[in-house]
């Protein structure tokens, strides 16, 4: 095999320069794939931090049905403080879970005593909301960012503040109404204005968890969700499914769930983006393929014609068809495995260039955003094998031709 794969290596050598071009068209294939695949994925990575830490969190938990009327913000679908403890409880005894915050969503009528409009509110607690979300206060835009916000203030979204002038410092009124139907008003200081984000939610205000209490005249402490963070995004199959398990054992008096839990990829549409960013990288990948199956197998088919005589020759002289075949796989090989090398390195260096670039770009209202490519070894190795399969692959019908050539025939061969 030694000697094969000695011999094989020097024929790739006498056809140097078809060799190279090759190995080159095998190389631009593995850097636009490790590239690709670095960059998007730097970029999905980057958009699903930003969702889950500034708005989101990784996933949610919900009363069973909450989810589906959720654009009503329907007050009759909150949990009860009795259920709020219980996911509390099977939180607090996940390991996985870093955080979590409890929050009130409501709407509310938003008056500065000259215009009104209508807003959408999250109430919350400002600590467990922080170490929740942590790139909540980067929203903040006008307005102090410590603490996030006190009992009797306000953050603004931003449309809101631009379209009736409000700044920070300015008294403004929330009228909301209540689960019986009643209507109640409270004053508020607006303590900041936040930075609208693209998806659901993006434009909501935030309020003081106890103000929304006060506000909507609730008994006990019910939340209309509680958001989860967890220490890595790695964990979030497992811990969803653990949550669903323990969770789905609550069952009301008609044998029906009490709770839903959602990952992020249920509540923001930016999902259908990252599936799609998926889709592309999937037919990238089959791209290489076809560039890496066609370019060998011409290479292959043009070195067996080429060399019909060769071929002739070390057939007549005994040699076995098994380590002819052998000998034009081997070429593919080492083609393959050149190509390859050279590509991972030249990606390598692509990645790090980008990476020294600082390349930003905007995302919707989110500017600045400094894109930071990375390539897993698991994929680096991936496409590697891929790419080396298929050369072997590609090679394998020319050299089965040359391993089958009648030794007279070949050496007749002009």
């Amino acid at each position: 095999m030694l000697n094969i794969l000695k011999i094989a290596a020097r024929n790739l050598r006498r056809y140097r320069r078809r060799t190279l071009l090759t190995s080159m068209l095998i190389t631009l294939g593995v850097v636009a794939v490790l590239l690709f695949i670095s960059v998007s994925g730097s970029f999905k990575t980057m958009m699903i931090g930003q969702l889950t830490d500034s708005m989101l969190g990784h996933i949610q938990i919900h009363r069973k049905g909450y989810l589906s009327s959720i654009d009503s913000l329907p007050l009759n679908r909150n949990l009860n403080a009795k259920q709020a403890a219980k996911v509390e409880q099977v939180l607090n005894g996940n390991e996985a879970v870093e955080a979590y915050s409890p929050r009130i969503k409501l709407g509310a009528m938003f008056s500065n005593y000259k215009e009104t409009t209508n807003i959408r509110l999250n109430a919350v607690n400002p600590q467990m909301e922080m170490r929740t979300v942590p790139l909540l206060k980067d929203r903040i835009i006008k307005g102090e960012k410590e603490g996030l916000l006190k009992k009797g203030e306000i953050l603004v979204p931003e449309l809101i503040a631009m379209g009736m002038k409000i700044k920070v410092g300015d008294g403004i009124v929330l009228v909301a109404t209540n689960q019986d139907g009643s209507v109640n008003g409270q004053s508020f200081t607006v303590r900041g204005i936040l930075e609208g984000i693209s998806g659901p939610g993006g434009r909501d205000g935030f309020i003081h968890l106890e103000d929304a209490i006060t506000l909507l005249r609730l008994n006990g402490k019910e939340v209309s969700e509680i958001a989860v963070r967890l220490k890595g995004m790695d964990k979030l199959d497992l811990v969803y499914g653990g949550l669903q398990a323990t969770l789905g054992e609550f069952r009301n008096k008609m044998d029906k769930p009490v709770f839903e839990v959602h990952t992020w990829k249920k509540l923001t549409p930016f999902f259908n983006i990252a599936r799609m960013i998926d889709l592309m990288t999937f037919f990238i990948k089959i791209m290489l393929v076809a560039i890496v199956l066609v370019a060998i197998m011409n290479v292959m088919v043009m070195a067996v014609y080429e060399r019909i005589n060769e071929i002739g020759t070390i057939a007549a002289i005994g040699t076995d068809p098994s380590k002819i075949l052998w000998l034009f796989l081997t070429e593919g090989l080492l083609l393959g495995v050149f190509g390859t090398l050279l590509g991972v390195v030249v990606s390598l260096i692509g990645i790090w260039g980008i990476n020294m670039a600082e390349v930003s770009f905007d995302f919707g209202r989110q500017k600045g955003l400094i894109l930071s490519p990375a390539i897993q070894l698991s994929d680096i190795v991936t496409i590697s094998l891929i790419v080396i399969a298929i050369a072997v692959i590609g090679s394998l019908q020319p050299a089965w031709k040359a391993s089958k050539m009648d030794p007279i025939e070949a050496l007749r061969h002009v």
